[in-house]
């Protein structure tokens, strides 16, 4: 679930709020007033998972992998020198091969291993690919 946000909490009770046990929206309320609301959505477009906690690297399998094989895929759409890769989730040499280029062009370690670092520069890049894709 995400919440999202636009008001600045400035004053200095919210903290005293919360470790009375107020929740968010409570205090939120307590400073803004009742009709204060929160919207909730359950799936945000546009927003990438979270890094899976290990590196991928050659051998490594799952729904991660997949995901990451996709967004490469898409990424390789605009950055034609990535190879495009079959999203199988499983990782081997040409999904290695397609993340040393990404790492390359994007000036990151060529280790062909998907750490954090890379995850989240795939992740930021599909992210503007995607987004310029919805302007089309």
């Amino acid at each position: 679930m995400f919440i999202g946000f636009r008001i600045r909490l400035t004053q200095w009770g919210s903290k005293s709020l919360g470790d009375q046990g107020y929740s968010p929206i409570e205090i939120i309320r307590y400073y803004y007033g009742d009709d204060m609301y929160v919207n909730t959505a359950e799936q945000i477009s546009g927003i990438p998972a979270s890094y899976p906690g290990t590196d991928l690297k050659v051998g490594s399998r799952g729904e991660k992998v997949r995901q990451m094989q996709e967004q490469l895929n898409a990424i390789a759409d605009v950055y034609s020198a990535i190879p495009r890769i079959t999203a199988d989730g499983i990782f081997g040499t040409m999904t290695e091969r397609a993340v040393k280029e990404f790492q390359s062009i994007f000036g990151l370690p060529q280790s062909g291993v998907v750490d954090f670092r890379t995850w989240y520069k795939i992740s930021e890049i599909y992210v503007g690919i995607s987004r310029i894709a919805e302007l089309r």
